[in-house]
């Protein structure tokens, strides 16, 4: 049975979403990733295939190991190398340009087994709306695999609409994939599985 924690983080004057999972007996992995608004800022990932076939094995052991994972990147991300390394490529990104995916609508873009997203992009550094930018939309971990996809408007804005997929009934997320001539960026928002309320998750992307 999988197991996981999600803790919003301080560190640097900043709030970050940290979520670490374990992706169950199809796929050993522990995996801790850190959010910041939809923006995906530092992912980590442990094997444990060796330890699931161990006479150590137990629900009780992986569940420790699933929330040591998590504690050491909290602590990291508070006084250690990490909150140093995700603040130097927070101010690099910004300073390179590129562009930056918004969800206007993060609160209600499910509703009655549609989904709804109206999405904003901007230049990074100049905050100007990229016209003619692509965007592709799809829910990762549905039963069908299926992208949607629309172009902005000269606001920098586009509305993608499209009915809910029938979903499994493992790990699910909301992914927004930008494509425009200053650059790409990626937002992914955690979902619960067959969950009717907005995604839990939180992150943006570089």
């Amino acid at each position: 049975m999988s197991s996981g924690f999600n803790t919003d983080v301080r560190a640097g004057g900043q709030v970050f979403h940290v979520q670490t999972e374990d992706r169950g007996p199809g796929r050993p992995l522990i995996d801790t990733t850190v959010y910041q608004n939809g923006r995906v800022l530092h992912r980590r990932s442990s094997n444990y295939e060796r330890f699931a076939a161990s006479p150590e094995f137990s629900a009780d052991a992986l569940r420790r190991r699933v929330e040591n994972q998590h504690r050491i990147v909290i602590e990291e991300l508070r006084a250690g190398p990490l909150g140093v390394e995700i603040a130097a490529g927070l101010e690099k990104a910004n300073q390179a340009g590129g562009i930056q995916v918004r969800l206007l609508n993060p609160g209600s873009w499910l509703s009655a087994g549609n989904v709804s997203l109206d999405l904003e992009i901007l230049g990074r550094a100049d905050r100007q709306p990229q016209a003619g930018a692509l965007v592709e939309a799809s829910i990762e971990g549905a039963l069908r695999d299926s992208q949607h996809a629309g172009t902005c408007d000269g606001r920098g804005r586009v509305r993608i609409q499209f009915p809910l997929p029938p979903l499994g009934k493992g790990d699910l997320a909301l992914v927004i994939f930008a494509r425009a001539e200053a650059g790409n960026d990626e937002i992914r928002f955690t979902m619960r599985s067959r969950a009717k309320n907005p995604p839990a998750g939180s992150a943006s992307s570089f």
